[in-house]
């Protein structure tokens, strides 16, 4: 007679699995948010995220699929993070000032994400053209603004045909540019933009924007 089988533990190792890919993809967007796409090296990835680098290669494949997953990663965190704002329940006006201090804050606290969309940018979106996936991940955000556009609109407090799209446009450009440019405009018009500045400058964003969208 056969004894007891043991139990499968394939739970743990997908956990583990998981926890790996995460690690990398975190470690992946700070070397090409810092060294840029040709200075970034799979080595550094390895050693920051504490494991092996075939094991990189095992779940990525070389270096520009590694940097395809790690961009597609800074959008995915963003919107996962705009997820949990639970906009629809608010009030049209709160709910976009919201989501102008969301963005600025993401922005400023985790500062890969503008760099590694500005290496996208340098390399003229070679990667982020062929990238499966990019659009589906903003769909839901667009959808977002959308309904709240038209709560707004139904309300008759915002006015009629703002598309959602421009308008984030518009958010991301008042959020991105003061910390894009945060050393240059420091030095040329002698503001301090600390954080006492960014969050003055997140409420009058807000407040832009909503005049902008009053009926």
């Amino acid at each position: 007679m056969t004894g007891p089988q043991p139990k499968k533990t394939r739970a743990p190792r997908r956990r583990n699995a998981e926890a790996s890919r995460s690690s990398i993809l975190q470690a992946a967007l700070v070397e090409f948010s810092t060294q840029g796409y040709d200075g970034a090296r799979v080595d550094n990835v390895a050693a920051r995220a504490g494991v092996s680098k075939p094991l990189i290669y095992d779940y990525f494949g070389d270096k520009e699929a590694l940097y395809a997953a790690a961009l597609l990663e800074a959008y995915v965190q963003i919107r996962g993070g705009e997820k949990k704002l639970n906009l629809e329940g608010l009030d049209p006006a709160e709910a976009i000032r919201k989501l102008v201090t969301f963005t600025l804050e993401h922005f400023r606290r985790n500062p890969w994400f503008i760099s590694i969309l500005n290496t996208e940018n340098l390399r003229g979106g070679a990667t982020i053209r062929e990238m499966h996936g990019a659009a589906g991940v903003q769909s839901d955000l667009v959808k977002k603004i959308r309904r709240i556009l038209e709560e707004g609109e139904r309300q008759g407090k915002f006015r009629p045909g703002v598309d959602p799209v421009d308008l984030y446009f518009f958010i991301a450009s008042l959020c991105y540019f003061p910390l894009s440019n945060i050393h240059t405009l420091r030095s040329v018009f002698q503001r301090p933009l600390d954080d006492a500045w960014l969050d003055s400058h997140a409420v009058e964003a807000g407040t832009m924007i909503v005049r902008y969208l009053e009926a």
